[in-house]
């Protein structure tokens, strides 16, 4: 299977729950809603000098009149797909008393003009000229037969004028991003719900989980993911490829991306590190850069099986939007692009979304903000415990609270080979490796874009260190985001890491020991941590996650020198990691 099939069925069973084309069948007559393909000419960049052609289908209840006007959702696609993805959110809320309209993003799906990452002067201008059709603009839609017929009239609820209808937007990953990027140009925007998507996409591509100054983002560049910077990559030119008889212009330079990706992708993966040019890039298409212009209600579903946009992520957009009191909440679902969603958890492609505990939520959500309906948000904080056993609904795995971060900080201080919460059982004992020459990988682990947790192939001897702890004695949930205090000696590094490229390089995860002695890393995610001085101590912050450790196995933290899934140091540095109490695992424990 390639790599394109591989992250397009993952998205579509993580996220979606059908992808049926949209398009008016017979056995839709006796739906309580139509389908209509359109096309919306929008005009879009820095300048708005720039025209694409923008596919999409609205599903309009029939029910919808003057007199009975509905409010209206905007969805659309994930990298790679297309309007036909989003068919199940279309039927979900359109069954429901709700206008949607679903459309291909630019570039992916009929859509015309290059993949910009959704940039807000791009993909968020678009958006809002779609909000505008929806609120009756004329001159903008047109039907399939040679563009010429103007859409149908929409009977869709304004608000405070006739330019601003009642609409809220839902969808995920790329299709999740594009609604921080509408939002914060466009105010007639009630209410959102973006699922697995990123805070700032320099770190989604190439991760540092230290030197954070502003969520996830970092003043020191990381180590570039090498997979998923393939796959997207290869995917995004496979659907510039579909269109170039109509617009050739795509394929050039840099084949259906913004100039910039190209070159910024190849140094990347040659010096395993982004370039500050294209940090910015990358920077100026995230939310990271401009979520103080989101200020409208939030629910964010962010995925526990994602090693693209990780748990952290989804936190840091929370916590700025809570910062700065929009109204925000948030679910930890089981699915992301890492895997599927659990058995009665969210799929919109179900008929009765009471089956579907995060689905449900969803429903809520835009009931209240959209239809004004007295019906409860949820809680603040949900988030998938996948060893707790459920029929039919997910809810009974679902752990909530009125707050968060949640759980106790609870210490494991690192000394000689173990891990330990008694400070005075602590050894100064040092663990020494080399990390390897070219970044190259150092284990056998799970090829992050496949996903499936499995047991951890053991890293090669001599290339990592290891801290145990005595088997549990009861079983460990643990519900947040891990941190690591640690102090390296790494000499040769301190006399090379002025150049970013040459600074260390170390790749941090949490394993599970089972009885047998068998390894598997908690949900396949590693903190990648480019060093930015190896003469200070450092934390880092790794990936959030929602795990039970049972009685009898064992925790295991692991320092390396590579990854499969990442570039690594360009250089072999030799690394000492002694004993301490000032050497510090920081779990949250929940009860």
């Amino acid at each position: 299977m390639s790599i394109r099939h591989v992250l397009s069925a993952l998205f579509a069973t993580a996220l979606v729950g059908g992808t049926t084309a949209a398009v008016t069948t017979p056995a839709q007559a006796a739906e309580n809603y139509t389908v209509t393909n359109l096309h919306f000419k929008t005009v879009v960049g820095p300048q708005n000098n720039q025209v694409c052609d923008v596919v999409g289908d609205l599903y309009l209840p029939k029910a919808a009149t003057a007199s009975k006007p509905v409010p209206a959702i905007l969805t659309t696609n994930g990298f790679g797909g297309s309007k036909a993805d989003q068919a199940g959110i279309g039927k979900a809320f359109a069954s429901r008393g709700y206008a949607v309209l679903s459309y291909s993003g630019l570039g992916f799906g009929g859509s015309d003009c290059k993949i910009t990452l959704d940039h807000p002067d791009y993909d968020g201008k678009a958006a809002s000229q779609l909000v505008s059709y929806l609120a009756g603009q004329t001159g903008i839609a047109f039907t399939d037969d040679a563009h010429t017929t103007a859409a149908p009239a929409l009977t869709v609820i304004k608000r405070d004028g006739a330019n601003d209808p009642r609409v809220g937007m839902v969808g995920g990953s790329y299709g999740g991003q594009v609604q921080y990027a509408a939002a914060s140009i466009d105010p007639r925007i009630d209410t959102i719900i973006p699922i697995i998507t990123w805070f700032d996409l320099s770190y989604s591509l190439s991760p540092n989980n230290t030197s954070q100054t502003f969520g996830v983002s970092t003043a020191t560049p990381g180590a570039a993911k090498l997979v998923w910077a393939l796959g997207f990559s290869a995917m995004g030119v496979v659907n510039g490829l579909q269109n170039v008889k109509t617009d050739p212009t795509r394929v050039i330079p840099c084949p259906n991306f913004v100039d910039w990706v190209c070159p910024g992708l190849i140094l990347a993966g040659t010096t395993g590190a982004v370039d500050p040019g294209t940090t910015a890039n990358l920077r100026s298409a995230s939310v990271s850069s401009y979520i103080s212009k989101v200020r409208i209600p939030t629910l964010i579903m962010q995925g526990q099986s994602d090693t693209l946009f990780n748990l952290n992520e989804g936190v840091a957009v929370y916590q700025a939007l809570k910062k700065q009191k929009t109204p925000v909440k948030m679910i930890w679902i089981n699915g992301g692009h890492s895997g599927a969603n659990a058995p009665g958890e969210l799929d919109f492609g179900k008929p009765d979304p009471a089956t579907q505990n995060v689905t449900k939520r969803a429903l809520d959500w835009f009931d209240h903000y959209l239809k004004g309906k007295n019906v409860s948000t949820g809680p603040e904080f949900a988030y998938f415990r996948d060893w707790v056993k459920y029929s039919g609904s997910a809810a009974p795995a679902y752990g909530t609270s009125n707050v968060f971060p949640v759980g106790t900080a609870t210490k494991y201080y690192l000394g000689g080979t173990a891990l330990t919460t008694t400070k005075s059982q602590v050894s100064p004992a040092a663990q020494q490796f080399l990390t390897p020459v070219a970044g190259l990988p150092t284990s056998a682990d799970t090829v992050d874009v496949l996903g499936k947790e499995s047991n951890s192939a053991p890293d090669l001897a001599g290339t990592f260190a290891a801290w145990t702890t005595p088997k549990l004695t009861k079983n460990l949930d643990v519900v947040g985001q891990p941190t690591l205090d640690l102090k390296v000696s790494a000499p040769t590094a301190a006399l090379t890491q002025a150049l970013d490229t040459a600074k260390l390089v170390l790749f941090v995860k949490v394993i599970e020991v089972d009885a047998a002695g068998n390894g598997s890393t908690v949900r396949n995610l590693i903190a990648p941590v480019r060093v930015p001085d190896v003469n200070k101590a450092f934390k880092v912050a790794l990936p959030g996650f929602a795990h039970r450790f049972d009685k009898g196995h064992q925790l295991k933290l692991v320092v390396a020198g590579g990854s499969i899934n990442y570039r690594g140091g360009t250089v072999p540095v030799p690394v000492s990691i002694p004993g301490g109490t000032h050497q510090v695992l920081t779990l949250p424990v929940v009860k």
